[in-house]
């Protein structure tokens, strides 16, 4: 199974609005530390609703699928968040399979052929 969330990257304008609009898309709790790590913590739990470290959640062993339309038009206005986003997802998941669980997200980049084309 798979959820697919859009993340309304066009709001994101600097570390403060990119926590902002995780938050707000993903429920993180109210005492969400608003940093990377925290970042990193929540999404590692996004299949364990027990943990309440997010009202969006998947099933164990599903993935979460993070939409993000025209990328590339975040890349360029937010480089420092792209890259984190990019390898702090791929984090998330080499940090679950360290430890025998399963990879919990995926990117979904929309707007790479308009660029190209």
């Amino acid at each position: 199974m798979q959820l697919v969330v859009k993340i309304p990257a066009e709001k994101i304008h600097d570390w403060a609005s990119f926590h902002d609009v995780f938050k707000s898309t993903l429920g993180f709790p109210n005492f969400y530390g608003s940093n990377i790590n925290a970042w990193i913590n929540c999404m590692t739990s996004i299949d364990s609703a027990d943990d309440g470290l997010s009202k969006i959640t998947v099933a164990p062993g599903s993935i979460l699928i993070l939409h993000i339309e025209d990328a590339f038009r975040f890349r360029d206005r937010c480089p420092e968040q792209y890259d984190a986003l990019v390898e702090c997802c791929g984090f998330v998941n080499y940090r679950r399979v360290e430890v025998g669980e399963s990879p919990v997200l995926a990117l979904l980049l929309v707007g790479w052929a308009r660029q190209v084309l």
